[in-house]
């Protein structure tokens, strides 16, 4: 090993422990992030919310029946519920009757109930109100949203994918918990106003003193964080496409102002990003519950259902083209990654947010497939390559476990160069397809791990990724393929990785070839007229002498 690479290895090793001991871990963040003794007990049935925005005080004041079924029988059980200041919970009613042993511990309540016996079912109804944290910077920063649009009307949604859905109303704030049996939200606003939730609309009320209620429900499992209200001045658009189950509805909610934006530019967006979903990963996740398309009051999120859109009716992200190739400049980004979350994300969720990678790696990865179902596979292979050119490797891109800590922001991007990677490995389009509608159908609606994950992979492909998902997953460090070129051979290996790393790699030199590097130098014969090597543009490893 030269100087160089040793220098660069042990810069990458102090860089990772560094990071490492940074980070000091609270009480918050285990009650926030562990299925700790007040949550491992109990398991969510069905969330009923009903809330009531108050523009005017930036204030919401609501209760949320909150279903759930015992696991495991424990006596005298303390049962949290989190809510996040300054939010405050009012009384919690117990299978009908008024609790009183009720605690807060900063942004969880901790209910002292009666003990509990295996498979009984119960309900809470908590009553809450406040004015719940403000979103400074949504979607990146969590909470609700008060805006106008460009009339001067209320606009108002929430976005809480990081900050998660305690930030706006009582749950169970755990992403390993979705609700059995789905959600209803139930959202009380000015009747010169509409409002827009999951699912579909069940109910619609006139209330008094000029107000209205919409009622919306989901039938299939749903995360917390995705369930969201959105209010404005809307108009719905309907529509409906043929998928892989029959008739999809694909409604389109848009201030009243931009009509005539859906069927030039949502409409033919959202029909193209379907087919081809479906193709590669199988029927959408939730034909029950309909597709929908909200223009909302910041950039985008994946909403079950519910996708948020924000994106002015733009091609690229905001305009812009993240891969720099040109290719982004074609479809709209955010109905294409959002509209991917659906089955990444929504069906398939990581039971840890360290692991939520799963959602974004392979959500990133379906611009670089949409890219080539429009336009072709070296297309493809161009938008992947180029957005390959933002990855920091700062930190690993899986969390820390419990803490409700992501990993690395390069979770998208090396995400989705690790699912390409994967794609080249297996050196098979169809197989790999296959690949993706086995996961998306093995678990359609469930929770995953990324050892779960990496194990069904392993054994759908019968090829050992165990070192490759170690390297790229948990370490910053991108393998080096290391070779020395005399005249008519070729001798190569791997550096700057884990032991036992390996990985076959397509080269050329002279010609296309299949090379199995190891760690251990290995020689072959080529050309002797060969002077120079080239690798794979698809492999994200990088090429050093």
């Amino acid at each position: 090993m030269n100087h160089k690479i040793l220098i660069g290895f042990l810069f990458s090793l102090l860089a990772h422990v560094s990071f490492s001991q940074v980070k000091a871990f609270t009480r918050e963040d285990t009650l926030i992030g562990s299925n700790s003794a007040y949550r491992n007990w109990w398991d969510v049935m069905h969330y009923d919310v009903s809330v009531k925005p108050d523009y005017a005080g930036k204030s919401i004041a609501g209760n949320v029946l909150i279903a759930y079924q015992v696991t495991d029988s424990v006596s005298n059980p303390v049962m949290q519920i989190d809510l996040q200041e300054p939010l405050r919970i009012d009384s919690v009613l117990y299978d009908g009757a008024r609790l009183t042993g009720i605690r807060q511990e900063k942004n969880r309540w901790m209910l002292n109930l009666p003990s509990q016996e295996t498979k009984t079912r119960h309900a809470l109804r908590v009553f809450y109100h406040g004015q719940p944290k403000v979103a400074r910077n949504p979607p990146w920063d969590g909470g609700f949203v008060w805006k106008k649009d460009s009339l001067g009307n209320p606009w108002i949604s929430v976005a809480c994918q990081g900050a998660g859905a305690s930030v706006w109303f009582p749950c169970k704030d755990l992403q390993a918990d979705e609700p059995d049996m789905g959600a209803r939200l139930s959202i009380t606003v000015p009747d010169t106003l509409k409002a827009i939730g999951n699912g579909k609309m069940t109910g619609f009320k006139k209330e008094a003193n000029g107000l209205a209620t919409y009622v919306w429900e989901v039938k299939n499992t749903i995360n917390p964080y995705d369930i969201i209200p959105y209010i404005g001045k809307y108009t719905e658009v309907k529509d409906s496409v043929m998928g892989e189950k029959g008739k999809l509805y694909t409604d389109y909610w848009v201030l009243d102002y931009h009509v005539q934006q859906v069927a030039s530019h949502l409409k033919p967006n959202v029909i193209k990003t379907i087919a081809c979903f479906e193709h590669w990963f199988g029927p959408y996740p939730f034909y029950n519950d309909s597709y929908k398309l909200v223009e909302a009051p910041y950039l985008g999120m994946e909403h079950q259902s519910n996708v948020a859109y924000g994106n002015f009716f733009l091609n690229g992200y905001l305009g812009r083209d993240l891969s720099g190739t040109g290719w982004g400049l074609k479809w709209d980004f955010i109905v294409v990654h959002e509209s991917g979350h659906e089955w990444f994300g929504n069906s398939i969720t990581a039971r840890d947010v360290a692991d939520n990678w799963i959602h974004e790696g392979f959500t990133s990865y379906s611009e670089v497939l949409f890219t080539e179902c429009e336009f072709g596979k070296e297309a493809g292979n161009d938008y992947c390559e180029g957005v390959r050119k933002s990855i920091e490797n700062d930190i690993p891109i899986i969390g820390k476990y419990d803490v409700r800590t992501e990993g690395s922001g390069d979770m998208y991007n090396k995400g989705s160069n690790i699912v390409h990677m994967i794609r080249q490995v297996m050196n098979n389009d169809e197989k790999f397809r296959e690949l993706l509608r086995a996961i998306n159908e093995t678990y359609y609606h469930k929770t995953v791990s990324t050892r779960e994950l990496e194990g069904f992979i392993c054994q759908k492909t019968g090829i050992d990724f165990k070192p490759f998902f170690d390297q790229y997953l948990r370490t910053t460090q991108i393998p080096w393929l290391q070779y020395k070129l005399t005249k008519g051979k070729l001798s190569f290996r791997y550096v700057h990785c884990l032991p036992g790393f390996t990985m076959p790699v397509k080269i050329t030199a002279g010609k296309e070839i299949l090379i199995r590097p190891t760690t251990q130098w290995q020689t072959i014969a080529i050309d002797p007229k060969v002077k120079a090597v080239k690798l794979d543009r698809n492999m994200y490893v990088d090429l050093v002498k």
